[in-house]
């Protein structure tokens, strides 16, 4: 594979990075407004979910709004899905430079694959395990 020497703007350095803490951010909403309440009732902890919504009454505004949270956060994990695909073909041929740019990389896809696999949890809860459980009769 033919490396092109690329030297990213600190714009596009930034606007990586940024994507993917806000791909992270998304889908930890996701998590925080369907499953965590979800998992803290089915624990038998009740009261607390209802002293946290009580205390924090913007996660009954989350859940009212989740099927839009988790379309939202899904394009954005799309997105940066191609973002880091893209980026992987544009490392300069600068050794220094071009292992920044790999480090950089493979935290971002890191920090993806952490933000896809919470993002997956909280569809599970919030979509599937109510219909599977019914299906169940449980």
């Amino acid at each position: 594979m033919v490396k092109l020497k690329y030297k990213k703007s600190n714009h596009e350095q930034r606007a990586e990075a940024g994507l993917s803490w806000l791909t992270l951010f998304a889908s930890t909403g996701t998590l925080l407004c369907c499953a965590l309440p979800i998992l803290l009732v089915s624990l038998g902890f009740g009261a607390t979910v209802a002293a946290i919504t009580s205390s924090i009454p913007v996660f009954i505004t989350l859940s009212q709004y989740k099927v839009w949270i988790f379309i939202i956060s899904g394009a954005l994990l799309v997105g940066t899905a191609w973002f880091i695909w893209r980026a992987s073909r544009k490392c300069p041929i600068e050794p220094l430079d071009a292992n920044l740019c790999q480090h950089t990389q493979k935290w971002n896809r890191r920090i993806w694959i952490l933000a896809v696999t919470i993002w997956c949890i909280g569809f599970f809860a919030s979509f599937v395990v109510l219909p599977l459980r019914n299906w169940l009769e449980l």
